[in-house]
Parts: structure tokens; C-alpha cells; sequence
């Protein structure tokens, strides 16, 4: 009974291990097509269309009339895993360790679109509009793989409504924004139900049952950046995005095999019961310093440097409305990590603009003791390649390829503490990606 106690402790955090995802180890970068191009080493300098009211919203004073944006993304990651010697909590007396394959690519298609519209109110005055999606998640394992019980499948989505405005005066521009920021999860994973039970007669690893978790929330930030234009070819730009408080809320919905729901009533157990949930989470903030300077008519070079505040991340907390199912924290320690970029464009006649950029993108979780396969994340490098052409006098379409090389992601859990009934998962995820992207923007 105090072993079955014990378990009962630990299956309470099953619901909160999933809202790991929230912060789910990137923020989306894909907001502009032409950006993705310099592998967004133009960041907070480039302005190059309305889609700097995200980047940047003082770059807008370099835009004339009215222009508009509209992009899409499909972003195709990989996350094939390798199973290597994964524990049990009762290996020491089974010698059986965690059982099933190794879930097939986790990695899924994930489409984010983004549109932007900016406005010249007069020579000093501008407004714009963005709607973008800057954070997301889709990974999906098949429902026996050796890892079911840290995460099955795992679905982040935001939408982000950003109206900026922007003051020219002379060299400097400012601009300010604001976020209204949506977002909603849908995770789920197995539960180990034959060991939560085992003293009872349950059979470890054989009688699992399911929790899926849905949430959601409005929330609001905010965001300003300053451009400083000291020569005709020469821009500095500096761009702070505010920290987002999210509160989802939602419900957690538990799926549990008709032996081991037996049990757990001759236990006199209430858990495990379709019940409300909510938790917590700061989505990071995040400030860039970019370069941007034009050595010719047709080239150009910028540079980007982009810190994101990921350390507000220290842990999660998941409440139940159910008092039979325990709350819990999990500790994540995320750290602030850099962004750094380069990136170059020639234009090749005065409709065609090619470009490629370079960056390094490093991982906010800290050890292999951390991650999850919700999101085996590593430091990877971008390479990027894109082109801009203008179809008619007004309007222009872009498109863009990167390609990203992640390190081989380690996971290293220990079947104890947090861990104890989803078991110690361990081995290596093969982290790769590419990004397809197009975009048409007009003007008038």
C-alpha cells in the first residue's frame, strides 16, 4: 500500500509532464519568408517589408504607402530515436527493462502562416499589423513505443495579434507594439497502469492506460525596437519582445483499462477521473542586436545576435481540480541562450534579389537529465537560401529553403522521483529539419 501510495504521488505529475511542451524548446522564427532567406541575420535591421512590425516595428518608418504581407511555412522536423538501454522502476527485481520500439519518426509536418500590414499615416508616422504564430509544437509517437509514458503525442499552437506603431525623426526611429497572444495545447501519454497497480495483481507494462490533456488562454505583452539609419547604407536595429504570462486552463481526460479501474476502486482510489487542469507557464522574452550595411548596388551583409530569456522556465506547476489527484511541480532549469546569424544578399538585376545565411541556434535544456522526447532539443546550425523576385510593378514573391543540422539529442532519465512510474528513458534522438517557405508581398 505505501509503494501503491507512492506511485499514486507520481501519477499525478503524468498530466503535468505534458505541459512541458508549453515551452516546448524554440520559439517559432518563421515569421517573414524574405527574412528566413539570411537565415533572419538581418533581424532587427533588416525591414525590408511589412513583416518588421514582428522583427522590429521602428523598421516600418522605411516602408512608403501601404504594404502587405502574406506567408507560409512548412517546417518538417525529425526526431528519430534510439532506444539504449532504457530502465524500469522494477528492472532491479524484473531485469526487464522498458519494453516497446523505438515510436518511428517523432517529428511532424507543422504549417505556420503569418500576415503583416503597415501604413505611412505621414513622413513621421506609421502603423502596422502582424498576425503570426511565434511559438509551436507537433511531435507524434505511435502509442507502444519504449518512451509512451513521457509523451505520445504533443500539440502546441498560438496565434499572436501585433498592432505597432512608429516615429521617424531624422536617423532614429522607434517603434512599440503590442501582443495579444492565444494559445492552446492538446497533449497526451500512456500510464503504466500494470505497475501502479502491481501489488494488486496488476502486470507491469501491460495494462496501460492514457491521459490527454487539453488547455488553453489569452494572454498579452509587448514589444519595442529602435533603428538607427547613420548613412544611406548602414542600419542598426535593437528589437525587446516582453515575456508572455500564459494561465491555460482546460481539461485532463483519463482513459484506464477495466482491471486496473477495479482496483483502484476496491483501493478506495479516486484518481485517474476526467477532471479540470491548469497551469502556468512565462513564454520567454527575447532582445536582438542586428547590423545591416549595403558595400555596393547589388550587396549587402547583415549580422544578427538574439538572446532569449528561456531561464524563466525554472519549473512547472499542474493543478487538478480532482483532490484525489495529486498537483506537483516538475523542475525544468532552462537557460537563456543566443541566437547568432549571417547572412549576405545580391541583387542580381533590379527585380531579383538572391540570398543565403548562416546561423547557430543553441538549446535552452541544460543536460540529457532534462529533456523529453516531447521536444529532443539540441544546439543545431541554419543554412538558408532564398530569392526575391518582383512578378508586376507592386508586388513581389519570395521564397526560401533551410536546411537544420541538429547534434544527436541525448535523453537520460532515472525510473526515481518524477520519473519513477514512467520510467528512465534513455537514448539518442537524430535532430534534423527543413523549412519551405513562400511569400507574396504588395504595395500601393
Amino acid at each position: 500500500m505505501k509503494r501503491f501510495k507512492g506511485f499514486l504521488a507520481v501519477a499525478g505529475m503524468v498530466v503535468l509532464v505534458s505541459t512541458s511542451a508549453y515551452a516546448s524548446g524554440f520559439a517559432i522564427m518563421e515569421q517573414s519568408v524574405s527574412g528566413l532567406g539570411n537565415a533572419f541575420a538581418g533581424g532587427s535591421a533588416g525591414a525590408e517589408d511589412a513583416s518588421t512590425v514582428y522583427f522590429n516595428p521602428a523598421g516600418m518608418t522605411r516602408l512608403e504607402g501601404t504594404q502587405f504581407v502574406g506567408g507560409v511555412h512548412a517546417i518538417l522536423p525529425s526526431f528519430a530515436f534510439k532506444n539504449e538501454g532504457s530502465t524500469h522502476v522494477l528492472t532491479p527485481q524484473t531485469t526487464e527493462g522498458l519494453i516497446g520500439d523505438n515510436g518511428g519518426d517523432g517529428g511532424t509536418l507543422g504549417v505556420v502562416p503569418n500576415l503583416y500590414i503597415t501604413h505611412a499615416l505621414d513622413n513621421d508616422w506609421f502603423v502596422g499589423l502582424g498576425i503570426n504564430a511565434p511559438f509551436g509544437l507537433v511531435t507524434e509517437y505511435d502509442d507502444e513505443w519504449v518512451g509512451r509514458y513521457h509523451g505520445v503525442t504533443s500539440g502546441i499552437m498560438t496565434v499572436n495579434i501585433n498592432p505597432a506603431i512608429a516615429y521617424k525623426d531624422g536617423a532614429m526611429s522607434l517603434g512599440f507594439g503590442l501582443s495579444l497572444m492565444y494559445m492552446d495545447a492538446e497533449l497526451s501519454q500512456m500510464i503504466d497502469f500494470g505497475t501502479l497497480t502491481a501489488a494488486a495483481g496488476g502486470i507491469p507494462q501491460r495494462e496501460d492506460g492514457k491521459a490527454e490533456l487539453t488547455a488553453d488562454d489569452w494572454s498579452y505583452g509587448f514589444n519595442f525596437g529602435l533603428l538607427y539609419e547613420p548613412s544611406e547604407d548602414t542600419r542598426i536595429g535593437v528589437h525587446y519582445r516582453s515575456q508572455v504570462h500564459q494561465t491555460l486552463k482546460g481539461d485532463a481526460d483519463f482513459t484506464v483499462p477495466a482491471k486496473s479501474q477495479a482496483i483502484l476502486n476496491a483501493l478506495g482510489s479516486g484518481a485517474f477521473q476526467d477532471t479540470s487542469a491548469q497551469g502556468s507557464i512565462n513564454l520567454p522574452d527575447s532582445l536582438s542586436f542586428s547590423v545591416y550595411h549595403r558595400f555596393s548596388p547589388k550587396f549587402a551583409m547583415m549580422a544578427d545576435a538574439l538572446w532569449t530569456n528561456w531561464a524563466t522556465f525554472e519549473d512547472l506547476t499542474m493543478e487538478f481540480g480532482n483532490p484525489e489527484q495529486p498537483d506537483s511541480v516538475t523542475t525544468e532549469n532552462w537557460k537563456a541562450v543566443w541566437r547568432l546569424a549571417l547572412g549576405a544578399t545580391y541583387s542580381y538585376n533590379e527585380k531579383l534579389d538572391l540570398r543565403c545565411g548562416v546561423a547557430y541556434d543553441e538549446t535552452p535544456i541544460p543536460s540529457a537529465e532534462y529533456r523529453t522526447p516531447r521536444l529532443p532539443d539540441e544546439d543545431r546550425i541554419w543554412l538558408s537560401a532564398g530569392a526575391g523576385y518582383d512578378i508586376f510593378a507592386n508586388t513581389r514573391l519570395d521564397v526560401a529553403y533551410t536546411h537544420l543540422i541538429g547534434k544527436d539529442a541525448k535523453i537520460n532519465k532515472d525510473p526515481v522521483g518524477e520519473d519513477e512510474l514512467r520510467g528512465g528513458l534513455k537514448g539518442t534522438a537524430e535532430v534534423t529539419g527543413d523549412i519551405f517557405s513562400a511569400q507574396v508581398s504588395m504595395r500601393w
